[in-house]
């Protein structure tokens, strides 16, 4: 490993005036890959009965479907499942593969990457919007002045600080848990950073959940019609 407290491979591409790091992408590929296979294990040989793969699959898509329906209501629970299971599952693995040893190959998390967290959180921002007018014409735009006119300029960068607050949580703790990890190894590479591995394979898990609970929490109003 180089002097660099978080290892990024050399490979850099020269894009339109910016550096795109390889590692980012090569991490996000590696786990997109993970999170299809997963699925597909899960979802091969389906049994009435489950076990194994599919037995943890469902546990946390009925888990997750259950906080979507109390907050978005059926219809909510409905049409945004595969996309908030999807969400989960990619932003769980995401943060657990820079727990992985190096062999070969120096792991990291995606989501140790801000443009990643960021774009994550945009996505999430946009989506909200999209389906909000879908779903509701520009009357939707009406919780900018809600509960009166006066509210436009606090509301508006609630939405604009939202998906920047989300990005920060997420890219600060990973990042800052294999940071910690690279120097415990340095200083005690021995049983100390097997600890810290643990604890911070919970923290991956909870990252993964408040993301996509925020998540949730914001899509919420957009179905409060058939919620309530």
């Amino acid at each position: 490993m180089g002097p660099e407290i978080i290892h990024y491979l050399p490979q850099k591409i020269d894009f339109l005036g910016t550096t795109v790091h390889m590692q980012t992408l090569y991490m996000s590929w590696l786990t997109m890959a993970i999170v299809i296979i997963i699925v597909a294990v899960a979802t091969s040989q389906r049994k009435l009965i489950p076990s194994g793969v599919q037995n943890v699959v469902e546990m946390f898509i009925d888990w997750l479907g259950d906080l979507m329906e109390k907050n978005m209501g059926v219809e909510g629970r409905r049409l945004m499942t595969p996309f908030i299971i999807t969400l989960f599952l990619y932003i769980f693995v995401g943060n657990e593969l820079g727990m992985l040893p190096a062999v070969g190959v120096h792991f990291t998390s995606p989501t140790n990457d801000i443009n990643v967290a960021l774009g994550l959180s945009v996505m999430v921002a946009v989506l909200v919007y999209i389906i909000g007018v879908a779903r509701h014409g520009l009357g939707y735009f009406k919780h900018l002045i809600s509960p009166t006119p006066v509210m436009l300029p606090l509301n508006l960068l609630e939405d604009f600080a939202r998906p920047i607050t989300m990005a920060a949580r997420l890219f600060g703790n990973i990042l800052a848990g294999e940071i910690l990890l690279v120097v415990l190894n340095r200083l005690t590479p021995w049983l100390v950073p097997d600890i810290w591995i643990g604890f911070s394979l919970v923290i991956g898990f909870l990252q993964a959940f408040i993301f996509t609970m925020l998540t949730i929490v914001a899509l919420a109003p957009v179905f409060k019609a058939v919620h309530g």
